[in-house]
């Protein structure tokens, strides 16, 4: 029997979570479910998606990191009209098939300004004759409210609707109680996966990152500091100045932008557009420099290479402070505030990241599989009358 699965996801700012849901969506179809990935923003030209069945809604994304407000991809805040053509397209979506799953990416932990989309549609596929499986997928760390009610709702949110709560981490590592008040109330809905990525990708094109200094920043939207930090950091540093650097620059940079950054690129600093074989860059490098979000922090463990996290910060986020802050304390990296950010911080933090003794942590990965086969065990027992949430 073929499963059909309708996982929902919403970027606004960064890549991380299209590229969570794509990676879970491609270990299902690897277990034979047809998959409809439902992407409220564009998808980034790097992600592999042709095992899955993509659909562009209205497009939506953040104008800056303070997350208050939604624009369309051309910057006009979006009204009541656009909103109603966002349900409307979500909900026709989901009715292209008889889905078994409906998997909705961080909400209700987060996304909590596209409720006015969500919640219509958690309603509708609960409604259906045969209701799918409701799950939702969240990262390692959540961002904390400064209102503890919207921390409740979303907690009664999970309780109302969901009968999965996917976490994305190594409980040994981090668990949702860390960064969520309201742990303990959708505890018996939680399973932990391990870290989704670090799938196979592209060697790296002949030496390229061999002993190097790799700086990427994810899309790039929010990181026009660390970007012009490393321009002017390579003559500073005592441990890294004889090697090459190389800037990776994320395509949510405009292309004058880029076009400048390559132009002020001082000798012995390569600047080019992100790449798909950055993982294996990593893997060849001596020294990475990044924000810490969710997948780089992943591919620089894999790599198990020295680096540096400059955590973005901005607008009282606090999730890429606490993962990066974990590492620091595990001895396996250098963290430096984006408010104390300047070259020759940065060069100071760089030669103290080389200075650090050795310690790998083999930290649990296989999240996207783990994913599927939990979501699989629990379609089939809806099927046969045998689901328990709590088990």
């Amino acid at each position: 029997m073929t499963f059909r699965a309708f996982i929902h996801v919403q970027h606004l700012l960064g890549t991380g979570h299209v590229v969570r849901a794509a990676g879970i969506g491609r270990a299902l179809a690897a277990r034979g479910v047809e998959v409809t990935l439902a992407s409220g923003n564009t998808i980034p030209p790097t992600l592999d998606t042709a095992a899955l069945n993509v659909i562009e809604l209205p497009a939506c994304k953040s104008p800056d990191a303070a997350f208050k407000r939604l624009v369309t991809l051309d910057g006009e805040d979006i009204d009541e009209k656009w909103k109603s053509g966002r349900v409307k397209a979500s909900i026709q979506a989901f009715d292209t098939d008889a889905f078994d799953l409906l998997l909705t990416e961080t909400y209700p932990f987060g996304r909590r300004q596209l409720d006015f989309e969500l919640t219509p549609l958690l309603n509708h596929a609960r409604a259906k004759v045969r209701p799918p499986v409701i799950a939702t997928s969240i990262r390692d760390i959540l961002v904390r409210k400064k209102e503890l009610w919207k921390e409740q709702w979303m907690a009664d949110q999970a309780l109302r609707y969901y009968d999965r709560v996917l976490i994305h981490s190594d409980p040994d590592f981090i668990q949702l109680g860390d960064s969520f008040p309201f742990a303990d109330t959708v505890d018996h809905l939680v399973r932990y996966t391990g870290y989704v990525g670090g799938e196979k990708r592209p060697d790296a094109h002949g030496t390229d990152g061999e002993d190097e200094v790799i700086i990427s920043c994810g899309g790039g939207a929010v990181a026009e500091g660390l970007l012009s930090a490393a321009l002017n950091a390579k003559p500073l540093s005592r441990r890294a100045q004889d090697a090459a650097w190389r800037l990776l620059i994320g395509h949510d940079v405009p292309e004058p932008a880029f076009e400048g950054y390559r132009r002020d690129a001082p000798e012995g600093v390569i600047v080019e557009r992100a790449r798909r074989d950055f993982p294996a860059l990593l893997k060849r490098a001596r020294l990475s420099v990044s924000q810490a979000g969710y997948n780089t922090v992943l591919d620089v463990l894999i790599a198990d290479v020295a680096a540096v996290f400059v955590p973005f910060a901005q607008e009282n986020e606090t999730e890429q402070t606490q993962r990066a802050d974990a590492l620091e304390r595990h001895g396996r990296a250098v963290v430096l505030e984006e408010r104390q950010l300047t070259a020759e911080q940065l060069a100071t933090a760089i030669d103290d990241a080389l200075a650090l003794p050795h310690r790998p942590h083999k930290v649990l990965l296989g999240g996207a599989a783990r994913s599927a086969d939990i979501l699989l065990q629990d379609i089939n027992a809806r099927r046969t009358g045998l689901f328990d949430k709590h088990h």
